[in-house]
């Protein structure tokens, strides 16, 4: 078969996951935590050859996974990462899911107890949008990443950058990578982490142990 049949362009996923792609080296061992529907694994598997792995809450997104031929086993990410054995991954991969988590500060801790290093993404709840919608309209905002009313919303733990970054400091956890994404995936170009809260939509991080 013509190997460009087996390849998905850069334009088959979501921007943000490319980003998340882009750091995966060929061939790792990668678990992806909230995988949704394999989208990000398969991609992997496809252009970066990784020996991929997957948790995921939904019977839907599960089967669709499946369907791709993916790794996939469905259950509770914070239940389920417990069963695997310390340093058994490269890269563990949460991307938008932290939020969502009942303790965000023990998963950060098991995602690098199984892996050298974790993927982690999440919405920003410090963005300007967020923070002018509070002001103006005294109400929970609903925007592209914060997409659920208050009262039907998975997400459970809204934070902002600099509280991220507060909570690695506290667990001694290393940020090696950094970086804000704006409402349509892309990076922003910021060093500073007052203009990364105010103006990501995302963040997004690599982390290590220290």
């Amino acid at each position: 078969m013509n190997r460009d049949h087996n390849i998905h362009r850069a334009s088959d996923i979501r921007v943000d996951l490319l980003l998340i792609a882009d750091m995966i080296p060929h061939g790792a061992r990668v678990l992806d935590v909230g995988c949704g529907n394999g989208e990000l694994l398969e991609y992997l598997r496809l252009n970066k050859n990784v020996d991929g792995r997957g948790i995921e809450l939904s019977p839907e997104g599960v089967n669709e996974s499946v369907a791709k031929g993916l790794s996939v086993i469905q259950g509770n990410a914070e239940e389920e990462i417990s069963h695997f054995p310390d340093n058994s991954f490269d890269f563990v991969i949460l991307s938008q899911t932290l939020q969502a988590m009942g303790r965000p500060d023990r998963i950060l801790q098991e995602l690098l107890r199984v892996s050298k290093r974790a993927i982690v993404s999440f919405p920003n709840f410090g963005n300007w949008r967020v923070r002018l919608h509070l002001m103006l309209h005294g109400r929970m905002p609903v925007t592209k990443s914060l997409d659920y009313p208050w009262y039907s919303t998975p997400n459970i733990h809204f934070c902002t950058m600099r509280d991220f970054v507060d909570l690695c400091d506290e667990l001694e956890i290393k940020i090696e990578k950094k970086m804000a994404v704006n409402s349509s995936g892309s990076k922003m170009f910021f060093n500073s982490l007052l203009l990364s809260n105010l103006l990501g939509t995302q963040g997004l991080y690599v982390l290590t142990r220290e």
